[in-house]
């Protein structure tokens, strides 16, 4: 190697120049051209080293910290450009200026293309150097600066994404909490009908499933099972808690309970789909149900889905006036009505779950399982 950094020709005149940092790497493969360039850098206080060749010098590269490199176009083995090439790659934040001869004006811009800084024509002008390499380094040290704010940015969004992140799921999870925390307190105006919001939940969501529908409606599906019956908590005991048959009135006044609480649920703008099951969910298919007596068309799927799911636990579940009936029950009351009180489409992914598998998601339901997990 030729002219290692830290001759003793460099003397004072480095540590006093503002260009004492730049560390410079000439690389050509005359000797008497190396050597002139190298004096002239030095004698305005540029440190600086040299190299014979493209080998030579990516061996300093690799060895000691450089800064830029003023690389001869035309040198026999590694050309220029092969150099540049592999010192964009290997060492990114080197600056590279390509030496040319005047007729080699051409290729040195084309040097540029390959992310050279500058190209420089010989016979090599000191000032014309200097004035290059100082707006070499200040374009990379901007770049630098750059890329490490980017890299800085990048990081504050990611640290602030989880944060945002964190935040989110505690707030859904204290939603859910509270929707399941207030479905219980409906449930709990009568006893008989504990945890009723809860199976309504699980089963439309599994029928829900069946028919390919996306998160979003499936946590509609479980906002809208477990506020359907809000509307009762305005409902008199004297009704509700009745254990024989409802007279006309009583029954009329009952009814009211899905436009009381689609009153209540709609004020909320989150809410909105809930809010339909909350209205519709005692519509039928062939029209017999209430509050407008509505046919298939104009029912709104979740709701359709849900009276199946509604039926289920209803006939399943303890009463004042019955015990629960077993499942097979439950089945061929919905088969029976497929196609006419309820949808045929969610009917038939209903018939289609084996029995086991409604046992199994009743008792879940009994259990403390979050209801966004049942659809992840």
């Amino acid at each position: 190697m030729n002219n290692p950094r830290g001759e003793a020709d460099a003397g004072l005149e480095a540590i006093s120049s503002p260009y004492a940092s730049w560390d410079v790497l000439i690389v050509d493969d005359e000797n008497s051209y190396r050597a002139a360039l190298a004096v002239m850098l030095r004698e305005v206080g540029i440190p600086c080293m040299t190299a014979a060749s493209g080998d030579e010098a990516l061996q300093v590269l690799q060895e000691r910290k450089v800064n830029a490199v003023i690389a001869d176009l035309q040198m026999p083995g590694m050309s220029g450009l092969e150099l540049l090439a592999k010192v964009h790659v290997q060492h990114p934040n080197v600056v590279f200026l390509m030496a040319t001869g005047a007729d080699d004006v051409r290729i040195g811009v084309e040097a540029m293309k390959r992310g050279a800084e500058d190209y420089l024509v010989k016979p090599l002008d000191l000032d014309a150097v200097v004035a290059a390499l100082e707006r070499a380094l200040e374009r990379k040290r901007l770049h630098l600066e750059l890329e490490d704010y980017r890299r800085r940015l990048e990081e504050m969004v990611s640290e602030r994404t989880q944060q945002l992140r964190t935040a989110l799921t505690q707030i859904e999870q204290g939603y859910e909490d509270t929707l399941q925390t207030l479905g219980a307190a409906i449930d709990l105006r009568d006893s008989e009908t504990a945890g009723h919001s809860r199976r309504v939940s699980f089963y439309a969501v599994k029928i829900f499933s069946g028919m390919g529908a996306s998160r979003t409606d499936l946590k509609n599906m479980v906002t809208g099972a477990l506020l359907h019956d809000i509307g009762k908590l305005a409902t008199p005991d004297s009704i509700l808690l009745k254990p024989g048959a409802l007279t006309e009135d009583e029954r009329r006044i009952m009814q009211q309970h899905v436009q009381i609480g689609y009153d209540l649920v709609k004020r909320v703008p989150f809410l909105k789909e809930a809010a339909e099951i909350v209205f519709t969910h005692h519509e039928r298919c062939d029209g017999s149900g209430y509050p407008r007596a509505l046919k298939a068309p104009d029912i709104p799927v979740s709701a359709r889905i849900f009276a199946i799911a509604d039926t289920l636990d209803a006939m399943t579940s303890d009463r004042p006036y019955r015990s629960a009936l077993p499942f097979a029950a439950a089945r061929e009351e919905i088969l029976r009505g497929s196609g006419q009180q309820y949808d045929s489409r969610a009917a038939g992914i209903f018939l289609s779950v084996p029995e086991r598998i409604w046992k199994a998601l009743r008792d879940e339901a009994s259990t403390n399982t979050p209801c966004h997990q049942i659809f992840q």
